[in-house]
């Protein structure tokens, strides 16, 4: 397999991040692919740097409300095939899903929904996840490789979090939530950076902003790399770029690669 840096960053609005240096960063670190969530603008609204962007490939999927949700991924190889959403009308209409085949893998850009605005949303986002943990038993099933990358709304477990004991009845903590992660490797998944640093602690994503809780590293890991179990021997590495600045998530990442 090549060998290849995959990145993931909820940018929390891409106008927003490329004033904070967003293009600069990328051109300094030069990763393979960047998959970026939160993008909070369709591609009509983004300047031709942001569409255009030397040396890679721009593919964009966007909610239908203008300045809310939306993913996109940067590619220095074009996949063999790229596809907005993935069939389910309520939820390809919130922008949350772009899926690229590489042919050595399939990589899935997911957005998942925030459950912390109140009980519909929370029964959104629950139903989101059934829906895609289906979908993945069915690749699975086909001996798909897959990768899962994105801002996953949910930290898995105690190590995950700052404050365990304080959010267990905060939504992205919650047992239900947790444990749909715990199937969600059960259905034949690997969490790529516990694979490679299972007891490091202090490390987090995302930060309240309004607390200014980043000064303080009290976060949660809420954003992930997954690979199916079949990819499992070629991740050489995986990890997180706390030192990132421009959002109130940071950058994830693993290596790829024979």
């Amino acid at each position: 397999m090549k060998k290849r840096t995959l990145i993931s960053w909820n940018v929390n609005g891409l106008r927003a991040v490329e004033k904070k240096g967003f293009l600069d960063w990328l051109e300094e670190d030069k990763p393979n692919i960047i998959c970026l969530q939160e993008t909070k603008a369709h591609p009509d609204q983004l300047p031709e740097h942001l569409r255009v962007v030397p040396g890679y490939q721009s593919h964009f999927c966007a909610a239908e409300r203008r300045g809310y949700s939306g993913v996109a991924i940067y590619s220095k190889d074009q996949p063999a095939s790229i596809v907005c959403g993935m069939g389910e009308k309520k939820f390809d209409e919130e922008g949350r899903v772009l899926v690229a085949d590489y042919e050595d893998f399939v990589l899935y850009n997911i957005y998942f929904p925030n459950g912390g605005s109140g009980a519909e949303r929370l029964t959104f986002k629950m139903e989101f996840y059934e829906w895609f943990l289906r979908k993945m038993r069915a690749e699975i099933k086909k001996g798909k490789k897959i990768v899962v990358c994105g801002d996953v709304n949910t930290a898995h477990r105690e190590i995950d979090i700052a404050r365990p004991k304080e959010n267990t009845k905060t939504s992205g903590f919650l047992s239900e939530e947790r444990a749909w992660v715990d199937r969600f490797l059960e259905a034949g998944f690997v969490d790529t950076f516990r694979l490679k640093h299972a007891d490091r602690t202090g490390q987090y994503t995302w930060w309240d902003m309004k607390s200014r809780a980043r000064e303080r590293n009290i976060g949660w890991r809420i954003d992930y790399f997954f690979v199916s179990e079949n990819l499992k021997r070629y991740l050489q590495d995986a990890f997180i770029l706390q030192d990132v600045m421009g959002s109130d998530h940071c950058p994830v990442g693993i290596i790829l690669g024979s």
